[in-house]
């Protein structure tokens, strides 16, 4: 029998209440940029400048942004999404995404590597930009030219900035981290351990990895060597202008802890690759940067630099001679006898010296945090002589391509002693 209207319930079914929510639509995006922990205020001006960089960015094609913005969950809840409509309403590309981090390193860490892979691969990304502390302080357009770099047709796998910083800013980077990495894997990014870094999807992955050991450990502030990494695997490194920028401060002024704690992971870094960087070409020139321009201000004062190096001369003979050969010695002594207004520690000392550090690190002359130690006053004695260098009139980025290129032609010395190193090189 054909069934009439009357026979049939035309009520809707009644929601089921205990029935899951359906799954909200993953976003997606081709760029996924990283934040760390910021205060509010800067928080909210970095993604003002994020808007900005991008304001006439299209959405994908499935209507999801393709620009993803991840944000510490220590953000204020309500002010990022607000902030981000005010800055761009209605056709802001951005989206955000929250994820924990706790961070309060000075360098991007393993913990943030990691993260930021996991969102990545999570959200289907193509690369990613990790932005550090300050973050507030670049400029966007340096944002936007390193998105357009990564998603170009020949993006390089690990993409630096090149800060303009003052002539006495960023002294560690400019007597270890940069001529090292330059003389050791042929890299020339001026700041090899820079606070933002724009990485593709594959680099991502390898620093991940090599995230995992630490974050495994607990060690989530661990310090990873973006350009090591690039170089182990031979892909391609570049940089991009990034102007200036305002750089983090410590929340210790202990000189000593933070330069052990960063030359040490350095070091480290060294001695795990040796295989890689010895069968790296010694010196072909070719490495150039772009000139800083700087400041003829007031310079600092290098008395208490000087005194330290001084009275280091008198109690930490015993250490660095277990550390240092007796020509470096010789040059130390008469280093020691200079008056102030002509202090002045040649290059080829402060490249002997730091090979020799390097040296004894890995081979544990002595007690790895006495040796570290022992390497503070060494390290004010040079930041002393270029502070007096460039108060006479040098150029301070010449003198630290020169010191750079010192470096590579010396680095057979390195060599040399890392394979035999009970030998002293004349």
């Amino acid at each position: 029998m054909t069934p009439t209207s009357s026979d049939v319930d035309t009520r809707q079914p009644t929601p089921d209440a205990t029935a899951p929510a359906p799954e909200p639509t993953p976003l997606t995006g081709d760029l996924l940029i990283c934040l760390t922990p910021l205060p509010p205020e800067d928080l909210e001006a970095t993604l003002k400048n994020l808007a900005g960089a991008f304001p006439e960015q299209q959405t994908a094609g499935n209507g999801n942004s393709n620009i993803l913005v991840a944000i510490p969950d220590a953000a204020p809840a309500s002010s990022p999404d607000s902030v981000l409509s005010t800055a761009a309403p209605d056709s802001s590309p951005l989206r955000l995404l929250h994820y924990s981090s706790s961070s309060t390193a000075l360098f991007l860490t393993a913990a943030d590597y990691l993260n930021a892979f996991k969102m990545a691969q999570e959200h289907n990304a193509r690369a990613c930009i990790l932005l550090g502390p300050e973050s507030q302080t670049l400029n966007p357009g340096f944002v936007r030219d390193l998105a357009a770099a990564l998603l170009g047709s020949s993006a390089a796998d690990l993409i630096l900035p090149h800060y303009r910083l003052g002539p006495n800013n960023g002294l560690v980077n400019s007597a270890i981290l940069y001529p090292v990495t330059r003389a050791l894997y042929r890299q020339c990014p001026r700041f090899p351990q820079a606070i933002d870094v724009g990485l593709s999807l594959r680099m991502a992955e390898r620093l991940a990895m090599a995230a995992q050991p630490f974050t495994a450990a607990g060690q989530n502030d661990a310090i990873l060597w973006p350009v090591a990494e690039a170089a182990s695997a031979n892909w391609p490194v570049a940089e991009i202008d990034a102007g200036p920028r305002g750089l983090p401060q410590p929340a210790s002024t202990d000189l000593n802890a933070l330069l052990s704690e960063t030359a040490g992971s350095f070091f480290s870094d060294i001695e795990a690759r040796a295989s890689i960087w010895q069968r790296v070409r010694f010196y072909q020139p070719g490495c150039a940067t772009p000139e800083t321009p700087f400041s003829t201000g007031t310079l600092p004062d290098v008395s208490p630099m000087l005194e330290a190096f001084r009275v280091a001369y008198t109690n930490l003979q015993e250490i660095w001679s277990l550390v240092l050969p007796p020509q470096t010695l010789l040059g130390l002594k008469h280093l020691s006898l200079m008056p102030p207004a002509g202090f002045r520690m040649n290059d080829e000392l402060w490249t002997r010296i730091v090979y020799d550090f390097i040296l004894a690190y890995r081979l544990r002359t002595i007690n790895r945090g006495h040796l570290l130690g022992a390497l503070t006053p060494l390290y004010l004695a040079w930041v002393a002589s270029h502070i007096l260098l460039t108060g006479a009139g040098a150029a301070p980025e010449q003198h630290i391509e020169d010191l750079a290129a010192t470096f590579e032609r010396d680095k057979a010395y390195l060599v040399s002693r890392w394979r035999w190193p009970d030998r002293f090189n004349p």
